[in-house]
């Protein structure tokens, strides 16, 4: 574990034994062996890449510098601990770096280099409003410095420069509004213009300014990268297809053996009936080959989910069709699908809601949940009555195993909670359960109402590209983390208040007696440990008081400690957070908005012309068993094609999570600014592309 704050360089006595970092050996061996294994990979893909191109690659280079490193901050940490002396593990703030190099983390690293792109053009409006900061901060010092004000603490008010710009660097984020201005204020009225006017200026201006900027230029950035990978993958299907190539007539083709060996052997896991769907894309005139045009678009075509449905009776149709088919039965199975069974439930689900939020000790309260999990229960048999049960629990219907789970595990909590009471025994934590699951029910409003559905369909489809921002947010926490830990462990500890003791008061530092730390009771909020680090750098991206946690900090330390806070402040929520909002609205606006790529077009407008089409709305509750024909679902015998056959008995969808990667995403949303077919350049100008060397504004 990290020691008290020490500069690089310095070294102390070593601390008692009740101090030592738990298992030093066992830690040190963990790592050893995480870089031996680091090692070996570098080792094995130097052995499968050209020198020339391993040396050139600066990934490469980035894994073996942090290695040495490592291991020499290893053997210098080892070698003091030999001789009761602390140092410092600076390099394991460098660990990131094993993280954002390798290979899987292809999307982080273009998350970085887009950042590092757009930093010089942050650079310059940042010192715009840091100028802007200042100039306000020495007006406050000329203002207020010799007018003997004091704070609500008791504290000089702005009498020194340093303390004024970091009240004003921290009332931009809105934290110390209206506490800071107070005093001036009961000073005289007119001075609250003056605050006025920097809130205007540097919250609402500059700020709206950092957004812009970022989402521009990230936006310009993220857009060449994107469109190098179009270039890119168009120049390698181009190859592939002169190297499968053969004449027939005036053209080039791909014959139809040749290309679904192909696609067998780049997507192994595609089923027979998706191959046949898609070679009904390419081969739009069953002529037994793939031309050149639809041929270079294969990868954009794989790279669509497609959802084969598999049309079954319901198995009570197989053992007793009378029973099944009767009148009765039907309208009984007509009320399920019909729309007005959605709303009524939607009303109960709705009621539910406003009786979850009364007393639960009210016994009329306590029978109605037993009638509200009643018709829960009914609504589901008369679903698996009405639609096929395998179609209902199918793979990708969430929705409808989320609704029956929640369900069942709420009648079994409720029975046991009832048993539980009925024994004069009240188990809390039964009871807790209990009524989660009671609140999640009411997520079944999502599943009821379209629009809804929409919204959290367009969420899960960038979900992998908010994940790419939670695997940078992960690796800049740590960073600062570590850095925290070696600065500031062991100043602040948690004592609990019903202790009695006195240091539980001022957490465990004398330092910070009478200050809005310790007054707020903030002692939890540490870096004694990872897991607190982490925890306290959430609390500061969120923004409200962290002015108090760095004033804490800077008590049992330095003043110089705000600079950390300060460091943090801007790297994650002015430049992170900013880039994420910017992402989001360009990949929401994309996956939200009605236009369907011409990849897409193209999958739906076969399918429709096959005549095997179904909408996602029809599945969503297993509706398409009873609003389609399972003996019209292949094709008529007319038409001449034994392999038509593979299609009968299944419809096809695209899915709602309809991108495959994160790249696939990205393109859609750089579609109609990619160029368009024509002459391309050469490979060695797509691997030159930079931001700085290249910029394809005007390429669409």
């Amino acid at each position: 574990m990290p020691g008290n704050s020490r500069a690089a360089g310095t070294h102390h006595s070593r601390p008692s034994s009740s101090e030592k970092p738990p298992d030093l050996e066992v830690t040190s061996i963990a790592e050893v062996l995480c870089l031996t294994a680091f090692f070996g990979r570098l080792v094995h893909f130097a052995k499968v890449t050209p020198q020339k191109v391993f040396w050139k690659d600066t990934k490469n280079i980035c894994v073996m510098v942090t290695i040495v490193l490592t291991l020499i901050d290893l053997v210098i940490y080892g070698s003091l601990e030999a001789v009761n002396i602390r140092g410092v593990r600076w390099s394991r703030a460098l660990r990131p770096v094993f993280l954002i190099n390798f290979p899987e983390s292809r999307q982080i690293r273009r998350t970085f280099r887009s950042i590092r792109n757009t930093l010089p053009d942050i650079l310059y409006v940042f010192l715009l409003f840091l100028f802007s900061m200042m100039i306000f901060s020495l007006m406050a010092l000329k203002l207020f410095g010799d007018r003997d004000l004091r704070t609500v603490e008791g504290s000089p008010y702005f009498t020194n420069i340093l303390d004024i710009a970091f009240e004003l660097y921290v009332l931009v984020t809105t934290a110390n509004s209206p506490d800071v201005m107070m005093p001036a204020y009961e000073l005289n009225w007119w001075y609250s213009l003056y605050f006025i006017t920097y809130i205007i200026i540097n919250t609402y201006i500059f700020m709206s300014v950092f957004l812009a900027v970022i989402y521009n230029n990230y936006r310009k950035h993220l857009k060449n990268e994107i469109h190098t990978l179009a270039y890119l993958k168009h120049h390698k299907m181009t190859e592939a297809f002169n190297i499968l190539k053969v004449k027939v007539g005036t053209e080039f083709v791909v014959k139809e053996a040749q290309w679904r060996r192909l696609v067998k052997v780049v997507a192994p896991d595609v089923s027979s009936s998706h191959l046949e769907l898609l070679l009904r894309i390419s081969d739009e005139g069953q002529k037994g080959h793939v031309d050149k045009v639809n041929f270079l678009r294969l990868a954009d075509l794989l790279n669509i989910r497609v959802v084969a449905i598999n049309i079954k009776k319901h198995p009570l149709e197989t053992w007793m069709p009378r029973v099944y088919q009767s009148s009765a039965s039907l309208l009984v199975q007509k009320m399920v699908q019909h729309r007005i069974f959605v709303w009524v439930y939607d009303v109960i689900i709705l009621i539910n809601a406003i009786f979850i939020a009364l007393d639960e000790k009210d016994s009329l309260i306590s029978y109605a949940e037993w009638l509200f999990l009643s018709l829960y229960i009914i609504e589901i048999l008369l679903k698996l009555y009405t639609y096929e049960p395998s179609a209902y629990f199918g793979r990708k219907q969430f929705w409808n195993w989320f609704d029956t789970l929640i369900i069942i595990a709420a009648l079994l909590a409720t029975v046991a909670n009832t048993t539980i009471q009925a024994r004069k025994y009240n188990s809390q934590q039964v009871l807790d359960i209990v009524l989660i699951l009671r609140i999640l029910r009411l997520l079944r409003v999502i599943v009821s109402i379209q629009r809804f559905r929409v919204i959290v369909t367009t969420l899960i489809n960038i979900g992998p590209t908010m994940l790419t921002f939670g695997g940078l947010v992960l690796v800049v926490y740590y960073a600062f983390a570590i850095i925290g830990m070696e600065v500031f462990h062991g100043k602040i500890h948690f004592l609990d208040p019903g202790s009695g003791s006195p240091d539980a008061l001022v957490c465990g530092n004398p330092a910070l007696k009478d200050s809005a730390f310790a007054q707020g009771r903030y002692c939890k909020n540490n870096f004694n440990d990872l897991a607190s680090s982490l925890i306290l750098l959430t609390e500061l991206t969120v923004v409200n008081q962290w002015h108090i946690l760095a004033d804490g900090f800077a008590l049992v330390t330095h003043q110089a400690a705000k600079l950390y806070f300060i460091g943090f402040h801007v790297v994650v929520v002015i430049l992170i957070v900013n880039i994420f909002i910017a992402f989001i609205l360009e990949a929401f606006f994309v996956a939200y908005s009605l236009e369907k790529s011409e990849v897409e077009t193209a999958i739906e407008k076969k399918i429709q012309e096959l005549g095997v089409g179904v909408q996602e709305e029809e599945v969503q509750d297993g509706g398409l068993i009873d609003n389609m024909d399972a003996k019209d679902s292949g094709f008529s015998a007319d038409e001449g094609d034994n392999k038509k056959k593979d299609l009968k008995g299944l419809y096809f969808r695209i899915a709602s999570k309809k991108y495959k990667t994160v790249d696939t995403l990205l393109q859609q949303m750089f579609e109609s600014e990619i160029a368009p077919e024509g002459k391309d350049p050469s490979l060695k100008e797509i691997l030159s592309f930079s931001p700085k060397k290249v910029n394809f504004d005007n390429s669409a």
